[in-house]
């Protein structure tokens, strides 16, 4: 891996942004480092840089959340994401970067697409309360996309916002769940060779951005509007997926 000026204005900006999504301001974007990082670098190293530093926002973000979060539903998100973890370790190790590629990048899209069909009233999440059966398929599922892609929020979305929550309930709940989630992740990562010197390297200009990040999010989060945030995030997110998309099938 070359760290030169491509790698420094796309890397460290990427990692800012996803500090400030990681620290409660963004709406789970926090996956669109690894979307920008896999336009120029293999998947799988992307993927290797990307995990130590959400897992460093994960420990960053736990003090101003914690405590916060509803346990039930956490702790079926947690227990659902073991099984989709698995799942997504079969499938990484079965296929090649350009299913990555496009995984990614179809995510990428789909978080988007996801996001405006809520914010606009055309996707509507019916109120139903808490339900252990449903936090174990969304963690599940959760568990699979964010072992491919970094990208578990939708899934873990759609199961919390059913309950009602409040903002800092929600997002403490997955805080705290990706969290977990995360650190199961690094084990499978660590014996399919993603982790690698170059991406150790990596993490060490990145962790200054990213936690410069995660302090903005978490008063952000705490005291501004996100609409402007929403707006670059979801462009770099269409850029990067489509970008990805189309890679991988040619």
């Amino acid at each position: 891996m070359e760290f030169d000026a491509t790698f420094f204005a796309l890397a460290l900006p990427a990692a800012f942004i996803s500090g400030v999504a990681k620290g409660g301001f963004g709406g789970g974007a926090a996956f669109v480092a690894t979307a920008i990082l896999a336009i120029f670098l293999p998947p799988a190293t992307a993927l290797g840089i990307m995990l130590p530093l959400l897992m460093i926002a994960d420990v960053a973000t736990l003090r101003p959340f914690w405590g916060k979060w509803h346990w039930p539903s956490a702790k079926a998100l947690i227990l659902g994401g073991i099984p989709g973890v698995v799942l997504g370790a079969l499938l990484y190790k079965a296929t090649n970067p350009d299913v990555l590629r496009v995984l990614i990048g179809v995510i990428s899209v789909g978080f988007v697409v996801f996001q405006v069909a809520r914010s606009r009233g055309w996707l509507r999440v019916a109120q139903s309360g808490f339900n252990s059966r449903r936090g174990l398929i969304a963690g599940c599922v959760s568990g699979f996309t964010s072992f491919v892609s970094h990208a578990g929020g939708p899934p873990a979305a759609i199961f919390l916002l059913a309950q009602g929550m409040g903002k800092t309930t929600y997002q403490a709940t997955t805080v705290i769940t990706f969290w977990a989630i995360n650190a199961m992740k690094a084990v499978p990562y660590a014996f399919l060779g993603v982790f690698s010197w170059d991406t150790a390297r990596a993490d060490l200009y990145m962790i200054p951005p990213l936690l410069i990040g995660v302090a903005v999010g978490v008063y952000a989060h705490r005291a501004m509007p996100e609409r402007y945030f929403f707006l670059v995030t979801y462009i770099l997110l269409l850029g990067a997926g489509g970008k990805l998309i189309f890679d991988g099938l040619t």
